[in-house]
């Protein structure tokens, strides 16, 4: 009788150690399944030897559609088969970089690139003999050494955005401020430079700030750079935030600027008209929106901290890590020729295309 009841015990003690190990991988299952899903979809390679960067937070395309990255580790581009790491060149900084544009001049392709020691242009491709420059306060009428962002306008335009204010030179000669009464001194030491855009004609310059909303200045008919006006959420426009990360003039001319609280859409070119805000409650992914772009059928594509949401004129499409991205902190967007979407994260690089992700660690 004690045997018999010991045996039942035993089985009732291992029923219940069996029931309690199910129980608990399948709650262990239900907390890893985004883990396992993000790890699945999609597509996931590796950037190959000499390269452990993780942090992709600045980017641009060239006219062989190869794209070029800002990271902790220095410049990486991928020319669609292979991944480089650039950092031979003694002329051009490894480390401290803070925007790349690509541009086409009389000397060929280049690469400009945004320094806290100036702004450096550097020919292509960039190796250990290319040629390259830097425009500092000694060699150069830049207002400032410490150089924030960068953008390209048309006919050897450039546009830099510094510490201290705007510079701009066209065709090798530097072109004279006259914004002051528009923007006082001190304007961009209060509100820092965090992006810029051209407008399609590449003569007038938008300017994302911290706190200042965006500035815009042109360039006048005397080759001076003048003060247009600002859009900023303290006057009668519909600014969701006055502290903005990036900024995107789309091929219709339409401005598209990424706020901390959201995006603010502005079309045409009078100040108090023309916006649209487009926050979570619309179908945003996250308020807060650190890249934009657009691609040639028109689709925008808004990189957020929580992942990306894409945006077709009506329709608002949200893509998280468990659908394929590196991560869901997205610091930088560019379109190649091919309408191809590179996504620089925090944790590598994603492509999309056709709907689906490729991502490269």
């Amino acid at each position: 009788m004690n045997s018999g009841n010991t045996m039942i015990k035993v089985l009732k003690g291992r029923m219940t150690a069996r029931i309690n190990a199910l129980l608990i991988a399948s709650i262990i299952s239900g907390m890893f399944t985004p883990f396992i899903n993000a790890q699945t979809s999609g597509t996931v390679q590796s950037f190959g030897e000499g390269i452990s960067a993780k942090k992709f937070y600045s980017s641009t395309i060239d006219e062989d559609n190869t794209i070029w990255f800002l990271t902790e580790s220095g410049i990486v581009s991928f020319d669609g088969a292979k991944w480089t790491l650039h950092n031979k060149n003694r002329k051009v900084a490894a480390t401290g970089l803070k925007s790349v544009v690509y541009g086409f001049s009389s000397y060929g392709p280049e690469l400009w690139l945004a320094t806290p020691q100036g702004a450096t242009v550097a020919s292509l491709p960039v190796d250990a003999r290319s040629g390259a420059t830097t425009y500092y306060a000694d060699n150069s009428k830049i207002l400032s050494e410490n150089v924030l962002a960068l953008a390209i306008g048309k006919k050897e335009l450039r546009w830099f955005g510094t510490d201290k204010g705007i510079s701009a030179f066209k065709s090798r000669k530097w072109l004279t401020n006259s914004y002051n009464r528009t923007y006082p001194e001190g304007t961009f030491q209060d509100y820092p430079i965090t992006s810029m855009a051209t407008s399609i004609d590449g003569d007038s310059l938008y300017i994302g700030t911290l706190g200042g909303g965006v500035l815009r200045v042109y360039r006048n008919d005397v080759d001076g750079v003048s003060g247009a006006s600002e859009y900023a959420a303290w006057g009668p426009i519909l600014m969701p935030s006055d502290t903005v990360y990036s900024v995107h003039i789309s091929a219709d001319g339409t401005q598209w600027i990424g706020t901390k609280r959201g995006v603010a859409r502005h079309t045409g070119y009078k100040t108090l008209e023309g916006w649209t805000v487009f926050t979570t409650a619309e179908g945003l992914t996250d308020d807060f929106v650190q890249a934009i772009n657009s691609d040639s059928k028109g689709k925008i594509y808004f990189g957020t901290k929580n992942g990306l949401s894409v945006f077709d004129g009506t329709k608002w499409t949200p893509y998280k890590l468990e659908d394929g991205l590196a991560s869901n902190n997205i610091l930088t967007i560019t379109v190649d020729k091919n309408d191809g979407v590179w996504l620089g994260t925090d944790n590598g690089v994603s492509s999309f295309k056709n709907g689906k992700f490729t991502s490269y660690r």
